[in-house]
């Protein structure tokens, strides 16, 4: 018999609050990032160009990460949503949302927009993070590929690139890990 059981989870590094963005959602309401507090958040970009030529693997993203989400949607504490600026392909804003939409529809019968976020913003300022002198935005447009792990307080706690299985795969233990330093806290708390 043990007299107790205590987990020591691995908890991601923080890498600093994200700064507070605004996006346009895809019924054209300004919207603030402030809105997502008590989330976790995945920021990606998707290019109106997709299907043809994305700079992330969409379809890895909706098989490990958005189907996980959608699954566990009506769970407690489990807000987690992923939040996509869509881009011309060179990093910039567009008005395509409504083209991007129809092509997650497609690909995704249960597609739910309220998990799925779909934004028009200036990208680029959100990516603009340095962290130990380093900066995410280096040389042009292949910030597109990197995708943000936002925790619940607006922080960084990851950056992968969704072009690569393996790091989508990662990323998608990041969040779960994430969830579980919650999870624990939680369990503390009560």
């Amino acid at each position: 018999m043990t007299r107790s059981c205590e987990h020591k989870f691995e908890t991601l590094e923080n890498y600093g609050e994200i700064k507070p963005f605004s996006y346009i959602d895809i019924n054209g309401k300004k919207r603030t990032s402030s809105e997502f507090d008590g989330d976790i958040v995945l920021v990606t970009t998707i290019q109106e160009s997709c299907m043809d030529s994305c700079s992330i693997l969409l379809l890895h993203i909706n098989q490990m990460i958005y189907q996980r989400i959608w699954k566990n949607r009506t769970k407690k504490r489990k807000q987690t949503r992923i939040l996509s600026f869509v881009t011309d392909g060179k990093g910039n804003p567009t008005d395509n949302l409504s083209e991007v939409e129809a092509i997650l529809k497609d690909m995704l019968p249960n597609y739910d927009p309220t998990i799925w976020i779909l934004a028009k913003g200036d990208a680029k300022s959100i990516y603009d993070i340095e962290h130990n002198g380093a900066r995410l935005i280096q040389d042009g447009v292949q910030f597109q590929e990197l995708m943000l792990l936002m925790d619940k307080k607006q922080n960084l706690r990851m950056v992968l690139s969704g072009k690569r299985e393996g790091h989508i795969r990662r990323m998608e233990q990041s969040m779960a890990l994430l969830q579980k330093e919650y999870d624990k806290t939680n369990a503390k708390n009560n």
